[in-house]
């Protein structure tokens, strides 16, 4: 890029001290920004102290004073800053080699006596035909003295602009400009050969506003030079990334190649999204080692609830929820293969070393039942799993035949069912909730204890509160059957045993206080107290 540079000040105007090319918020290379000027102005403290003149070169610092010396000299000369409008004076600063002397104290500027205007000129001193004056927000004004051809080169706007003014017509001004230090820097970008390198070190943020001021100019060797810095550079969280697409998107809808970028986001893969799925699930279903596995099962777990959330996701015939059901039917029959597998191992053989593979192999796969259960119920689509899980009639007489050490695993996953439609997370038919409860409810209970005090995770009062509601949802004489059949293991086993002592009341007050009357038109009025109870 050609060396900018900023004016003599003219007679009348205020000088102020010199502003180096690269005095910016962010470091950029270009000129002074509005909140870079004036941040400059009211935190440096050497603007308000004015420097003391070169003394002789016998002159020596005092022993506890650094001396100017030690500071690297600069390479380039720095170019005097003008300004105009601004009723400031500011001493300029002297480069000389000279003892550093504590200068009078002179009270700092306020903020509404911060110069607001700026010029600035661009390319080879004194070669600029025509003036471009940007009025930004807040009343801050910069005026750029550029060249119309390189203007004409670079932009279709200013191609249009300056096309349509009148002959001989110099000047420029585009009001209501959003972002001037945006602005200046795109223009600048139009005098270097390698824009690349001058956006190299900038952050996405910086070049994201770069790139809108291109588009607005029509700056096409921008736009493409910003679309392979933001190709290259990473995104760093989720807002960056989303403001990064929402800009490259809106490139693309004016014709704009923009591919390359968004492949970050987007694939021309073959194979459709739930096949991926299905080999994540695979591959965590199938790991053996603990700590990876439970992590990943619940980055999966928390994903797949972060898609269920989206408004435009699938419902319970999503293919998602296929691709469960399957691989909760392979879960199933090796759990029962594996059950067969330790029945029928001798009954003299019952040393851990031929009987823990097995029992390990159990515990595995009755978590992964567990946690596929848990993706259904999360997608409100578990009714069918607790129809699969009822019918396993076979399963459930060989868990009678194994020692509750290999088999409660097991009563965890009907436990997560019963708590599921006690909580109305799960709604399966009639005829599934009696056979479930016939099915799985007393090993179930036999394993009660061994839950109460083997497993964190079982919440003891969840659990029975679920079992209670669920037997609650069957007709009255269904109800009696299971809470009477309760009750013979309750008064042998006590606190080894499920407490339905609420569902139990429930179906004693329908039984017998408050019985409901087909010929009677109204329902009593007591009636929505013990409905509230129930609910409680």
């Amino acid at each position: 890029m050609a060396e900018i540079r900023l004016p003599k000040v003219e007679q009348g105007q205020t000088k102020i001290r010199n502003v180096p090319i690269a005095v910016t918020p962010e470091g950029f290379w270009c000129c002074p920004s509005p909140v870079g000027f004036q941040k400059t102005l009211k935190s440096q403290k050497p603007l308000n102290k004015p420097k003391p003149s070169s003394p002789p070169p016998q002159v020596t610092a005092h022993k506890k004073q650094i001396p100017v010396t030690e500071k690297k000299p600069m390479t380039t000369p720095i170019k005097p800053a003008g300004t105009y409008g601004d009723q400031r004076t500011f001493t300029p600063v002297n480069h000389g080699i000279s003892a550093p002397v504590v200068p009078e104290r002179v009270p700092r500027p306020k903020v509404e006596h911060v110069p607001r205007n700026v010029a600035i000129e661009y390319g080879e001193p004194g070669t600029s035909d025509m003036k471009v004056i940007l009025h930004g927000k807040q009343g801050f004004c910069v005026k750029l003295s550029v060249h119309k051809k390189v203007l004409m080169e670079h932009s279709c706007f200013f191609t249009d602009k300056l096309c349509g003014q009148e002959p001989g017509s110099s000047c420029l001004e585009i009001d209501d400009c959003e972002d001037v230090e945006s602005y200046v820097e795109t223009v600048g970008l139009m005098y270097c050969k390698e824009m690349k390198q001058r956006l190299i070190k900038q952050s996405v943020s910086r070049v994201l506003r770069i790139l809108k001021v291109a588009e607005l100019l029509g700056f096409n060797s921008c736009i493409q030079s910003c679309l392979e810095y933001l190709e290259a550079v990473p995104w760093v969280g989720e807002e960056e990334e989303d403001k990064v697409v929402s800009s490259v998107l809106r490139l693309q809808g004016e014709g704009i190649g923009v591919t390359p970028v968004l492949k970050r986001i987007s694939s021309n893969v073959t194979n459709p999204p739930n096949d991926t799925i299905s080999h994540i699930m695979e591959l965590v279903l199938k790991s053996n080692e603990e700590r990876g596995r439970r992590e990943m099962k619940s980055v999966v777990l928390k994903l797949l609830r972060e898609n269920n959330s989206l408004p435009s996701y699938g419902g319970p015939a999503d293919v998602c929820n296929e691709t469960v059901y399957t691989l909760s039917r392979s879960c199933l029959d090796s759990l029962l293969s594996l059950f067969k597998q330790a029945v029928e191992l001798e009954p003299s053989d019952k040393s851990m070393d031929s009987r823990e593979p097995v029992v390990k192999q159990i515990a595995l796969e009755a978590d992964n039942l567990s946690w596929l259960l848990e993706i259904l119920a999360d997608r409100q689509s578990a009714d069918e799993f607790a129809l699969m899980w009822a019918s396993q009639q076979e399963l459930a007489t060989l868990h009678s035949k194994l020692p509750i050490v290999s088999r409660h695993h097991v009563s965890c996953i009907t436990a997560r069912l019963f708590v599921g439609i006690g909580k109305g997370e799960l709604l399966p038919a009639k005829d599934t909730r009696q056979l479930l409860l016939q099915t799985w409810l007393q090993p179930l209970i036999n394993d009660y204890n061994w839950l109460q005090h083997g497993c964190r995770s079982f919440d003891r009062k969840v659990v029975e509160e679920g079992i209670g509601r669920t037997i609650l949802t069957l007709p009255l004489e269904d109800q009696q059957s299971i809470l009477l059949t309760w009750l013979g293991s309750f008064l042998k086993a006590g606190d080894n045993c499920p407490n339905l002592q609420r569902a139990f009341e429930v179906w004693w007050r329908r039984t017998f206080i408050r019985p409901y009357s087909d010929a009677q038109g109204n329902v009593p009025q007591s009636d929505s107290s013990m409905a509230s109870k129930q609910q409680d």
